[in-house]
């Protein structure tokens, strides 16, 4: 069983996809709140939907804004199901915190070519890690 450690953000345990990329996400002109789809020009997830999905990601970028876009996105229900950095910075850490979205980083070790997008995984922020499944 593959089993990486990190440290609680936010709390909760959620199962569900992965979708991982090494690139940084901006959730405020980065993401459509209205349906969760990265529009980020270039990005590598471009066009593809963090609905539902537990997004992995090195950290976040860009406006103090971007913690209410993803609190928007929670109450319209395009939200991330869970979300893990691997070095959490305030803007995601507070989005997550206000939207109820279970959140871990600072891993033991890279999530990269370990688990790829599609990837079935259990986030359990309470215990501070992600799994395989």
């Amino acid at each position: 069983m593959i089993k990486i450690r990190g440290k609680k953000v936010s709390g909760g345990i959620v199962e569900g996809a992965a979708l991982i990329t090494r690139d940084p996400i901006t959730f405020l002109g980065g993401v459509d709140p209205e349906s969760g789809v990265v529009v980020e020009r270039g990005h590598e997830l471009e066009g593809k939907s963090l609905k539902g999905k537990i997004v992995i990601f090195p950290r976040g970028k860009g406006s103090t804004v971007g913690s209410y876009v993803l609190y928007q996105m929670k109450k319209k229900g395009t939200a991330p199901k869970g979300i893990v950095n691997l070095e959490a910075e305030e803007i995601v850490a507070v989005g997550a915190i206000i939207s109820d979205i279970p959140m871990i980083h600072s891993l033991e070790k890279s999530p990269y070519g370990v688990i790829d997008s599609g990837t079935r995984i259990r986030l359990n922020a309470d215990s501070g890690y992600i799994e395989v499944l």
